[in-house]
């Protein structure tokens, strides 16, 4: 596994309800893309977009597989922030964030 998930919190959650709440986002994450190992490698391709295109307003000028790609990973992303927050955010301004290994 090359990534890692930190959730953020307010004060009034246990560390279990956070490594709850990681480990749904995880299992989400990764059933979205279709497998763990997808995980790094389509962050990093989303973050190359981001990081070229992330000054402009949406939609990013994209081809057709950068679009899929982002499309993608939003979906993934969306999936996992709700399996891990649930509806009700029970969590507050709880957010997440990936590190990704070395390569």
């Amino acid at each position: 596994m090359d990534y890692t998930v930190k959730i953020f919190h307010s004060e009034d959650v246990s560390p279990a309800e956070r490594e709850a709440a990681a480990k749904r986002f995880r299992t989400a994450l990764e059933a979205s893309l279709g497998d763990a190992s997808l995980v790094a490698p389509v962050y990093r391709a989303w973050l190359r977009l981001l990081q070229a295109h992330g000054e402009e307003t949406r939609p990013w000028d994209l081809s057709p597989a950068e679009q899929l790609l982002a499309d993608q990973w939003e979906a993934a992303e969306l999936a996992a922030t709700q399996a891990a927050f649930g509806a009700e955010r029970y969590m507050g301004d709880a957010h997440f964030e990936l590190s990704l290994g070395e390569r």
